[in-house]
């Protein structure tokens, strides 16, 4: 990122890269039109509608897990919204099938609970969400396939003489990998659901494909849709979130204070807990620009929070240059699961908006205020 760009903006303060996203987009859009396949932006790791106008001009909607994301994709994108849950609630059933095109169950008890209201809306496809009891993820807090996992049936639960009126198949089993492990993932699918599989009009692979990372092997993603594709005769959908805005967005944050207790602690105005919870929940360490591993340059540093949670953490990094208060940082890749899992804990304001594009230069599109914390508590 540009370093007067970054003089010039109020910490702290999430830029969404426009030039990069585009990029993303076209990556995805090669796959549509070498395959036929249909790819949706799913909402739950990144739903910054102010894009979406961009983002529908290359995929073909949004996959949502709620009723307000559904009505977030209806509204601002105006294109496909396919729904899935955990179980739906009874209050919100109505008005979610009013944004939805296709909606996805994830136990036959839900099907047989709202299939008499779906059929009044009988533009809607509906499916049931499998569960291969197959996942390469480490990670158990995002392993769907995980024991006692409450997504998605099982073989040895389904229910064959339960299908009417299902014509499609999801399963999700994938997180942050690449085709290689989709393709050990659809040998266990195919060999468990083939049989099912055959009488269904389409097929949805889910979310986890990291499609725009440098090293993702697009050969054996465009092979893997068009073997199902031709042997099936089924329509297939990917609903990736994080392969849309993967390398789009940057976090800058400016160093409050530097304090030391045993190893040198910046304290910043961006926080791990509130501004980027992934760093605490997968765990991870986010990149910065110009920052290397502990001890890799001269001064390195704690970086943590302003919030007084102990674990506000962010990591240990080194620098060419000690810090000091008033320095900005810029974290990398902040864009997917950041804005749509922040949080006001501790009351701290939640970090601009900023879009940026070459043509244009920066736009802030959302400043946070006293309100914003206000209103949501009572």
């Amino acid at each position: 990122m540009d370093e007067n760009l970054v003089k010039g903006l109020r910490t702290p303060c999430y830029v969404i890269d426009e030039d990069l996203l585009l990029d993303n987009l076209k990556v995805l859009d090669t796959v549509q039109k070498r395959t036929g396949c249909k790819i949706l932006l799913a909402l739950k790791g990144f739903a910054l509608h102010a894009v979406f106008p961009l983002v529908g001009q290359y995929l073909q909607g949004v996959a949502a897990s709620s009723l307000f994301e559904a009505r977030l994709g209806f509204e601002k994108m105006g294109k496909e919204v396919h729904v899935y849950a955990p179980a739906y609630i009874d209050e919100e059933i109505d008005e979610l099938l009013e944004y939805c095109d296709h909606i996805v169950f994830n136990s036959f008890a839900q099907w047989q609970r709202f299939k008499n209201k779906v059929k009044h809306n009988s533009f809607i496809k509906c499916g049931i969400r499998i569960n291969p009891e197959y996942s390469e993820i480490e990670t158990p807090v995002y392993n769907p396939c995980s024991k006692h996992s409450r997504l998605g049936v099982t073989l040895a639960n389904f229910k064959p003489e339960e299908l009417d009126g299902l014509d499609g198949l999801h399963f999700h089993t994938l997180c942050e990998q690449n085709s290689d492990t989709l393709e050990r993932t659809l040998k266990v699918v195919e060999s468990k659901f083939g049989e099912i599989i055959k009488s269904m009009n389409w097929l949805n692979f889910g979310g986890g494909h990291h499609i725009t990372r440098p090293d993702y092997d697009l050969e054996t993603l465009v092979r893997c849709i068009g073997y199902f594709q031709d042997k099936y005769n089924v329509e297939i959908y990917l609903e990736p979130g994080e392969a849309v805005a993967l390398n789009t967005g940057f976090l800058v944050s400016k160093v409050l204070d530097v304090v030391d207790n045993g190893l040198k602690i910046a304290i910043m105005d961006a926080s791990a807990a509130c501004h980027m919870p992934d760093v605490l929940e997968m765990p991870y360490r986010p990149d910065i620009i110009n920052a290397g591993m502990p001890n890799e340059y001269p001064f390195t540093y704690k970086l943590a929070g302003n919030t007084c949670l102990a674990g506000d953490v962010i990591g240990d990094y080194s620098f060419k240059e000690p810090l000091k208060a008033g320095d900005k940082l810029v974290f990398c890749d902040m864009a997917h699961y950041t804005m749509v899992k922040n949080n006001m804990f501790n009351g701290l304001n939640l970090p601009d908006i900023v879009l940026y594009n070459q043509r244009e230069g920066p736009r802030i599109i959302r400043r946070f205020n006293y309100d914003d914390f206000e209103n949501r508590l009572s």
